[in-house]
This record gives structure tokens, sequence and C-alpha cells, in this order.
């Protein structure tokens, strides 16, 4: 999958230069560029280790953007919207940072943390690209989510402190996919974090910034894949995780050299880290 998803990362890169000099994109191009992903996503079933595998350090705003529109399709999919829609939904996870075109690139690639005015400037990426969304191709979901994936649930997201219902359903999908891509990655200023910590962090937000449905759907189906991944113990044990829990996402079965320990009963255990 290594090299569809560089051209996929070459090409959204086409679209960011095309955007920053025009304004404009042109949606065939973004259909041509995201589709050869959709086609490869049905036979990879290890969201988790793919997703890992194919992190690198570099081009980190074009890599995101790939990765949202991966998890936005898959994400939709799993809350059981049909293909076609879930393709639409994918394509806007694609799209909804294209408004980062506009800012200027020592900003948007700072290593050390963003002064109040850098960080005024960078949120204003999502009236961007709500606007080259728009002159492109009419008032459209890929327009509304590049205006919304920063809402937040409990109003304290941005541009427009918009709360619960008030932002539209694909773009509760798309602040989900944009938060754990953004968590697993590996910025200049920022190691990778361990992946059960961030699905931990997302379960955390789902109860006040992000949907708490689609947050919940996202895991329960991301968990499963860290069946077969060795892990640390709290108590320095090293295991292999057998199963997990429909519900009690965080605590699975764990088979230390002989020895089976089930976190939903060994309460004062948990998984240290994940080894990929």
């Amino acid at each position: 999958m290594e090299p569809i998803y560089q051209d996929v990362i070459n090409g959204y890169e086409q679209l960011f230069l095309e955007a920053m000099q025009t304004g404009r994109i042109y949606e065939e191009d973004v259909v041509q560029t995201f589709q050869p992903l959709v086609d490869n996503f049905k036979m990879e079933r290890d969201v988790v280790s793919m997703l890992l595998l194919l992190n690198t350090k570099d081009d980190y705003t074009y890599q995101h953007s790939v990765q949202v529109g991966m998890l936005a399709y898959y994400l939709a999919s799993w809350l059981g919207y049909s293909e076609t829609q879930a393709i639409k939904i994918g394509q806007a996870g694609f799209l909804h940072d294209i408004g980062k075109c506009q800012i200027n690139d020592g900003i948007l690639n700072k290593p050390g943390k963003l002064t109040e005015d850098e960080y005024e400037l960078i949120k204003k990426h999502t009236l961007y690209g709500h606007g080259i969304i728009k002159e492109s191709f009419g008032e459209s979901l890929a327009a509304t989510v590049a205006l919304q994936h920063h809402e937040r649930m409990n109003g304290s997201g941005y541009p427009n402190g918009l709360m619960g219902d008030e932002l539209h359903p694909v773009s509760k999908i798309v602040a989900v996919a944009d938060v754990y891509s953004a968590m697993i990655s590996a910025r200049v200023y920022q190691k990778k974090r361990d992946l059960l910590y961030v699905l931990k962090e997302l379960y955390r937000m789902s109860y006040n910034e992000l949907d708490a449905f689609t947050t919940h759907t996202f895991i329960k189906h991301m968990i499963p894949n860290f069946i077969g991944k060795r892990v640390e113990l709290a108590s320095g044990e090293v295991g292999t995780i057998i199963m997990t829990h429909p519900s009690e996402f965080f605590r699975p079965l764990i088979r230390v050299n002989d020895t089976f320990i089930d976190l939903t009963i060994e309460r004062s255990l948990e998984v240290k880290q994940v080894f990929m």
C-alpha cells in the first residue's frame, strides 16, 4: 500500500499548491487523487498497523490530510453509511485542512509553541478552507466540514463556537479522525504517542468535546486491531493481547507466558504501552 499512499500524498500536495496559487481546486482532481486509496481500503483490515507503518516525519500537513480522509472513510462505514456516502465523507476529510494553504509556512511548520497571534492566524484555516471549497464547487459537504472540523460539542471549538446538534454529523466524524491522526503523528514538536494512550485520550474527550457515539464507534472498531500485539503492563510484565472487551475497551485479556490476565478482573493492572 505504501507506493499508493505516497502517490496520494503527492497528489494532495498538488491540490494544496493549486489552491494556494489560484484559490480553487477541481472536484475531478480530488476524486482521481483519493480513489486509489479507497480501492485498497477493502483489502486492508488492520487500520492501526497500516497507519503506523505509513506514518513518517515528512510532509505532516499533506500526510495528515490523507490519514484523515482514510479514517473518515472507515468511520463512516462503521457508522452505517453506504459505500458511496463513505467515499464522499472520506473526500471531505481529505480536504478538511485545504485552507492551510493560505497560512504562512513558517507558522504552519513552526517547531516550537505558537504565540497567541500565530494561533489566531492558524484558526483561520477553517474559514479559508470553507471559502476555497465553496468557490470551487459550491456550498457542499466538504465546505461544511472544512469550516466545522474544529468545533466541539461543548462549544469550546472554533470558528463559531457551535454546540451539540449545531454541528453537522459528518463534521463530528472528521473531528474524531482529525484528533486521532494529529495525536499519532510524529510532528517536529511532538513525539509519537502510544496508540492505546491516544484512544484513551479520545475516550476522555468523548464526554465533553467530541461526539460520544461517533467516538465510541471509532474506538470499538480500532481496539480489535490490537489483538496479537505485544504489550507491557504497569507491573513490568510483557504479554500479548488475546481478546478485547466490547465495552471495557482498555481492559483486554492478556497472555503472559502460560498465564492469562483478564484486566476487567485485575483492576489494579493496566496496559502501559503497546509494541507495534
